[in-house]
């Protein structure tokens, strides 16, 4: 999927869903081309029984003053008129139209993201074109009997029908007016569903719609127009009720010939597009998948074939947006060519290339819209994200172009990250605006990052999991090989490294996963099919089961070793000496930002950031609690593919939460820096995020997959009974011991008490079936499983604790706390017993 640098809200989510789907698992193999849905068959036999009659002459249609572009579909503009010429070649090709938000009003999202990816296909009958939607999902033979019964299941929708009103100068073609296929209201060529609903969208506007700029190219034609939408609950200017949006429609003519597809495979990363083949050998419906890839070539196939490494006859080219600050093009066009080593895996030397763009004078025809160009897109927003997709033929899998968003605020974010992962240790991070230089070196990482995604491959979050706590210590361990296999993990900066250790690399690299995965999806293969490859390949994987550093990991997984922003084998060790660096680069921190005649801006930017990474660190330790190791495998590998993360791990984890998120993190009380930055909000602060690491552990899906382990397995488990006989223990200590509780626990202890009531009602919602395939979701019925009757003894148990603790206690304040948690244990199981 997208990468993604920065957190967003709930239409920005359902884009991201939205664009992963596109790119990743939805665009989907169907018919041949010559489905008779829309084949050229039927438009000649209609063109003949029609022929010219009723056709104007074409200085008729289109005047000399019409601005006209030639290229895959020649236009013609004037008088607010679009008119294209349709070459009878192109009648039954299929072509792929790539719609994206080429620009929006604030709050709407980021301007360049894609909002659809459909294949279209012209179809003429008589006087009328018809442009119809191809299914890609169900496919089936030409000479397979079952080809007819998959066309009459997968009709092609019209979604718009233009009269023809002359042919082409040449008669090689049609003449059509498709204004209105840009500037109606066309449902897959303008705003998504989610923004419709979330905006409150009523109609679109036609009077403040326009086309705004078409651009044609030898492979595809290009339309931008502005569409205006009346929306009530717009996401900026509310008083207009107004919401516009501009979009550009991107109409790409796809290989009349296919690339040979390669299989997927779960244990490698690589985006994918599926379909089901109805014409398989098997007794069903096989549901078959694609990895997305460029299509590479050797310009010597013998030389190839020897071993040797050669060119491609294509390779892969990224031009830099001239709008790109110059100081950045060096770093950015590293980033892009440090994918050399890996395509030297796969036997291609040169393969992937940067560039600046050609001067007019050598290629006056340059444009970045030319889907024959990608380029990375340079855009002057304080966004702080960048982002990889790419343009995929949707038969075959091969990658057509792409171009990556690079807003100009990801610096801030990069300044961010690396002064709270490194600057405990790290000179250079200490200060509030970097050298070129190191600025520049964290540049070309996410430019590498970003570019992996374009390659086809997806964010691998299981890599970091391969490296030793101990390694990321080693300088001469990170000098080689960087704080993970795989750049496409969120494996940002080293923050295991200790002050003496003497490390100076804190950066991802290219690494050994991503060259083997590079091998593996661009390795020319001998001839053969899919399947006969796909045997090849699998030895590939199997020669590096047992290794991993090998490892691909998902996002959203229930999987310890397979999270956001962790590093190192063990997240207990790595999160203790992460939280040890937080606690020296915070008395530091007023020093480290100082700026003479500057506020308190960035002091307070970086304290939230310590803040914020703390929160991850304790987040890598809950996972392990109810975690489920998730290794897929085939049927000629040995073992289970979902193991319970071992009882010792899972106790260890909470031994650690105790220590680091249930004790008070007095640290970040630093009165120095808060009274710097705010007049109130430490208390609440320490209260957020305690609570926070609390309602995580006591998740319902958590607790569920620990009810689970413990129904199935023979074996000793950590179970539920103790995961709360120890939180009691931790969270409530001053009970025993009749010490006073101080503000900071008792506010924990509170949102203790209402995690237990709030399990006493919950229910788990199962996401939207659309995305589960993206989220680990664990179903579970909270009223009916063995979470009530836990929490209920959790409370009485409490309670009885609470009871004895006001004996023990002098603390007047203390007292009425635990006065207080009475009150609430009583009115908790009395609500529950009224229920």
């Amino acid at each position: 999927m997208l990468s993604t640098f920065s957190s967003r809200g709930p239409l920005l989510l359902a884009t991201v869903l939205l664009t992963g789907l596109l790119v990743g698992c939805v665009s989907t193999q169907s018919t041949s081309s010559s489905s008779s849905n829309g084949p050229a068959q039927a438009q000649s036999a209609d063109a003949g029984e029609n022929g010219e009659n009723g056709l104007k002459p074409f200085g008729e249609v289109v005047p000399d003053s019409a601005r006209t572009d030639p290229g895959l579909l020649t236009t013609h503009r004037f008088d607010g008129t679009l008119y294209v010429e349709l070459p009878d070649s192109l009648i039954g090709r299929e072509l792929l139209m790539v719609s994206r938000a080429a620009q929006t009003p604030d709050g709407f999202g980021y301007g360049g993201e894609k909002t659809n990816t459909q294949v279209l296909r012209w179809q003429r009958r008589g006087e009328q074109l018809y442009l119809r939607v191809v299914s890609h999902e169900d496919m089936a033979e030409e000479n397979d009997p079952v080809y007819q019964a998959v066309q009459n299941s997968n009709l092609e929708p019209i979604i718009q029908s233009f009269s023809i009103e002359a042919l082409n100068e040449d008669s090689t073609g049609v003449v059509a007016e498709v204004t209105d296929l840009f500037t109606s209201d066309v449902p897959s060529l303008g705003l998504p569903s989610g923004a419709r609903e979330e905006f409150q969208v009523r109609r679109l506007d036609g009077d403040r719609t326009y086309i705004k700029g078409v651009e044609s190219f030898p492979q595809n034609t290009d339309v931008e127009t502005v569409l205006t939408y009346q929306a009530e609950n717009p996401p900026s200017s509310a008083s207009t009720k107004t919401l516009t949006v501009e979009m550009n429609h991107s109409m790409v003519l796809l290989p009349e010939e296919p690339m040979q597809p390669r299989l997927c495979d779960d244990r490698v990363g690589y985006f994918s597009v599926e379909r089901t083949n109805y014409s398989s050998d098997e007794q069903r419906a096989t549901e078959e998948c694609f990895i997305t890839r460029w299509q590479l070539e050797p310009k010597d196939p013998e030389a190839y074939a020897r071993g040797e490494l050669v060119e491609p006859k294509e390779p892969i080219v990224y031009y830099i947006d001239p709008a790109t600050p110059e100081k950045w093009r060096p770093y950015l066009k590293q980033g892009v060519e440090d994918w050399q080593s890996a395509f030297r895996e796969a036997g291609f030397k040169n393969a992937i290339l940067a560039k600046d763009p050609p001067p007019a004078e050598e290629d006056s025809t340059f444009d970045p819209d030319d889907i024959r160009y990608s380029t990375i897109r340079y855009f002057a927003s304080e966004v702080q994200n960048a982002y990889g997709p790419h343009v995929h033929d949707p038969r075959s899998g091969q990658i057509l172009e792409s171009d990556i968003g690079w807003y100009h605020n990801v610096m801030n974010l990069l300044r961010n990250w690396y002064f709270v992962q490194t600057a405990a240790v790290n000179p250079e991070a200490r200060r509030p605006v970097f050298s070129t230089e190191v600025m520049g070196e964290l540049v070309r990482f996410v430019a590498a990052h970003e570019v992996g995604h374009t390659l086809g491959l997806p964010h691998n979050m299981g890599s970091s999991n391969a490296v030793p706590v101990d390694s990321l210590r080693s300088p001469a361990y990170m000098e080689d090989h960087g704080t993970a296999p795989s750049i496409m993990d969120y494996a940002r900066f080293n923050y295991v490294a200790q002050p003496g250790d003497g490390v100076d690399n804190f950066l991802p690299k290219i690494g050994i996963y991503d060259k083997w995965s590079v091998r593996w999806g661009y390795t020319k293969r001998p001839t053969g099919s899919p399947e006969a490859q796909a045997r090849m390949l699998d030895d590939m994987i199997l020669e590096r089961a047992d290794d991993p550093r090998y490892f691909f990991g998902e996002s959203g997984s229930i999987d310890p070793r397979s999270q956001s922003e962790d590093l190192g084998r063990n997240a207990m060790e790595a999160s203790r000496l992460g939280v040890a660096n937080l606690k020296r680069i915070l008395p530091n921190l007023i020093e480290w930002t100082s700026e003479d005649g500057q506020d308190y801006a960035t002091l307070e930017e970086l304290y939230g950031a310590v803040v914020n990474q703390w929160r991850r660190y304790m987040g890598h330790v809950s996972q392990h609690l109810g975690g489920v190791h998730e290794t897929p495998k085939t049927y000629n590998q040995d073992g289970p593919v979902y193991e319970p993360v071992s009882a010792a791990d899972q106790e260890r984890a909470v031994d650690f939460l105790l220590d680091h998120a249930f004790q008070t993190p007095t640290w970040m009380v630093e009165a120095d820096v808060l009274r710097r930055i705010e007049h109130a909000g430490a208390l609440e602060r320490v209260r957020e995020a305690q609570v926070g690491v609390l309602e995580s552990v006591l998740d319902p899906e958590r607790m569920a997959r620990m009810l689970e382990t413990e129904a199935m397995s023979e074996d000793d488990v950590y179970g539920v009974g103790d995961l709360f006989g120890d939180l009691r223990g931790g969270v409530w200590a001053e009970l025993e011991s009749g010490s006073a509780v101080d503000p900071y626990r008792r506010s924990l202890q509170r949102g203790y008490l209402e995690q237990l009531g709030h399990l006493m009602t919950a229910e788990v919602e199962a996401p939207p079936p659309e995305y589960r395939q993206y989220i680990d979701y664990t179903p579970v019925n909270v009223s009916q499983s063995d979470i009530r009757p836990y929490v209920r003894a959790e409370l009485e148990a409490l309670r009885e604790d609470v009871q004895q603790g006001l004996r023990r206690t002098s603390d007047d304040r203390t007292r009425m706390h635990l006065q207080d948690v009475l009150a609430r244990i009583d009115k908790t199981l009395d609500n529950d017993a009224e229920a």
